[in-house]
């Protein structure tokens, strides 16, 4: 069939922002599940909170600012920003409602009946009332700042994402003033959720939320005056940092600069408590020039995300996922000398269902290692208290030639990789910050280790970062190796983002922003070549996001030539699957579990070769053509199944935690029916993860 002449057709693709938002009506859905344990729905409904606030403040905030400008039109699904914002607002809306609508008809009775007790304020006995004002007196009061508003005292700087209580107000002060209007902002030091003594509380953990207890005090802030009405709002900015790149210098120092203008962005999203009266809320929104639209009531505390650490708290394991210890690989619980255990053959390490630690003992030996001479090593995102990054600095003290290509501009870990940089630089390492204009975004190590007087490079690559704590619930592939041309590769790349040069051809590796698109689309188009030529044809392909159009009409074209495609792609697909004569051979699904999906994984049949290769980049433009990404070939033929049969097979099979994309783009959850329940991640856990007992 050929295929149809207007593939680029915006009825053919599907809007970003909108499937983000669908994105978070799965992760929603686990906190309906009855099937997850009960702390860990909890757990996904604070998620859904903590995905949104980076919505508002990175897409929505771009959103309003291509209206405001008319930079931009339509996209390729045909709709214009303003459009967009229009749909994006109803369906935030109605998100939101419905996360509180869980939160307080279903999660906090099914925590309640468990002796785990959020308890509001109209509910306080004499006992409890008498502690919590204690409380108040002693840890609450002493740290808080009234602001009365009148002629000297404006409406207050309000942080991004900060509580604050608006409160109106009878009486006059001290000095007759009678503004009936004030704002008190609570300080980030200060908890969100406060845990009461068993005996106060009447139950082994009950807990009280910050707003209750500045609710029910709040008159003792204003000395000789009454508090009509007391109000939480919390406000979203545009956190998206901007650096003119043909002016900066030093990117270092003018990002320091940048972060601390992030608090007060332009103001996108207005959070109210519901009982918000309509004068206040309507003060508010001209306070920060927004509009009804942009105004979220909620039934509970404005911010879920700090409900994150209640499990933390609660001493439950059977409310919880049970507990699991990471597989060692046979390879290197045989041979501890790390660079032994490579030379013996590659080794692929399964994120998190095999242990992260050889990939730390490999730089942990490199930095020990009298015969290392160097390490190279970039880093995206990294825990603030990394073993890797202490490795690192002990390495660079002790002598070795230290490179580090530390990303700068990875969004929200900033301040953390600036610190990590100056630590470095302090102790000699070389500290390079990529290229301007292109995110770092590959996952690479490099040792050069001399043995029998000659000088040997040995490499990890990987799919995800280099964090210890993300390693735990990230599913992630990554591959130590010491095959020469793949290390030649690697050193290659690591030459451009230190140096300067023409980009040299790669052996093995294919590269952003150079090879991997034009590699991914001859690939995509052999599949159709072969399928033309009447032998079988077939693509998985599994990531996080599919938004590239070059891509996504490639694939059509695919589908039309007859090739089999299966997309695994956990977060946002513009490519709708399913509609005769053009994508009837693709089909899309998302896995939401309780590991996050961020693996990808790129197959091809290739007449039989089975080309598997493992990449840093999702399929969309900015990976392409503005970050450094690396995408790399699984060789061993063992590894390479190893791969199909852990990361790819179980995820088509799964029907349990499967959502699969119909040509409207909506999803359905896959159901088991009459077939035998199977999820991937715990078909993975059984075979990898060594479960150790619930403590009792």
């Amino acid at each position: 069939m050929a295929p149809p002449t207007k593939l680029t057709s915006p009825e053919y693709y599907l809007n970003r922002e909108l499937g983000l938002l669908a994105f978070n009506q799965r992760v929603l859905a686990q906190a309906e599940d009855q099937r997850n344990p009960l702390l860990e729905r909890l757990k996904f409904l604070c998620i859904v909170s903590s995905n949104l606030d980076e919505f508002f403040e990175v897409r929505v905030a771009g959103l309003k600012e291509q209206i405001e400008f008319k930079t931009a039109l339509a996209g390729v699904d045909g709709m214009t920003p303003t459009q967009t914002y229009t749909q994006v607002c109803h369906i935030a809306h109605e998100l939101v409602e419905r996360q509180y609508r869980i939160f307080n008809e279903v999660l906090t009775p099914e925590l309640a009946a468990e002796g785990i007790h959020f308890i509001r304020r109209t509910h306080w006995n004499e006992e409890q009332a008498a502690w919590i004002r204690e409380y108040f007196f002693r840890e609450l009061m002493p740290v808080l700042t009234p602001i009365g508003l009148d002629p000297a005292h404006p409406f207050p700087r309000v942080l991004n994402k900060s509580l604050n209580f608006a409160v109106e107000l009878e009486g006059k002060d001290a000095f007759g003033r009678n503004s009936g209007m004030a704002i008190v902002q609570a300080p980030r030091a200060l908890p969100r959720v406060i845990r009461l003594p068993s005996e106060i509380a009447g139950c082994e953990y009950g807990f009280v939320f910050l707003s209750s207890i500045l609710h029910a005090h709040v008159d003792e802030l204003f000395s000789g005056m009454t508090a009509r009405g007391c109000y939480q709002f919390r406000v979203t900015r545009n956190s998206d940092l901007i650096v003119d790149e043909e002016e900066i210098k030093d990117l270092r120092l003018a990002l320091q600069g940048e972060l601390t203008q992030r608090q007060f962005g332009d103001e996108v999203r207005l959070e109210v408590a519901d009982n918000c009266s309509q004068e206040m809320a309507a003060f508010l929104l001209g306070q920060f020039g927004l509009n009804p639209e942009d105004l979220y009531r909620v039934n509970g505390p404005v911010n879920l995300v700090r409900l994150m650490q209640i499990p933390d708290w609660v001493d439950r394991p059977d409310l919880k996922y049970t507990r699991y210890m990471p597989s060692i690989p046979r390879e290197v619980t045989k041979e501890p000398d790390i660079f032994k255990a490579i030379r013996k053959g590659d080794i692929l390490l399964h994120l998190p269902f095999q242990s992260f630690n050889p990939v730390v003992e490999f730089i942990k030996q490199a930095a020990a290692d009298p015969d290392v001479l160097a390490i190279k090593q970039t880093v995206y995102r990294t825990s603030s208290d990394s073993t890797l990054m202490t490795a690192l600095i002990d390495a660079a003290r002790s002598g070795k030639e230290v490179t580090v290509v530390v990303e700068l501009m990875a969004r929200f870990d900033e301040e953390a990789n600036i610190n990590w940089a100056a630590k470095l630089e302090k102790v000699g390492a070389h500290v390079v910050y990529g290229v301007v204009g292109h995110k770092t975004h590959a996952k690479m190590a490099m040792v050069v280790r001399r043995e029998d007087g000659k000088l040997h490079r040995y490499v990890h690559l990987s799919t995800g970062n280099y964090h210890q704590r993300t390693a735990r619930f990230y599913t992630d592939f990554g591959l130590l190796t010491c095959h020469a041309e793949i290390c030649e590769d690697v050193n290659d790349i690591f030459a451009q983002l230190t140096g300067l040069g023409k980009a040299t051809k790669l052996r093995h590796l294919w590269q952003s922003p150079f090879t991997l698109h034009q590699k991914l689309i001859k690939a995509i188009h052999n599949e159709a070549e072969q399928a033309k030529a009447g032998h079988k044809a077939r693509i998985i392909a599994k990531m996080n996001a599919l938004l590239d159009p070059d891509i996504i009409k490639a694939l059509y074209e695919a589908s039309v030539a007859g090739v089999q495609i299966d997309l695994i792609v956990r977060g946002v697909c513009a490519l709708k699957p399913g509609i005769p004569g053009v994508s009837e051979n693709i089909r899309v699904r998302s896995i939401v579990g309780r590991f996050l999906e961020h693996s990808r994984i790129y197959y091809f049949l290739n007449g039989g070769a089975q080309d598997v290769y493992l990449a840093s980049a999702d399929w969309m433009y900015r990976n392409f053509f503005r970050r450094i990404e690396t995408c790399f070939p699984v060789l061993d033929q063992k590894l390479k199944k190893r791969v199909l049969k852990e990361g790819l097979e179980p995820y088509l099979k799964d029907n349990l935690q499967a959502w699969e994309m119909q040509a409207d783009g909506c999803y359905r959850h896959k159901k088991p029916g009459r077939a035998q329940p199977y999820s991937a991640q715990e078909h993975l856990l059984a075979n990898f993860g060594q479960e150790l007992a619930r403590e009792e």
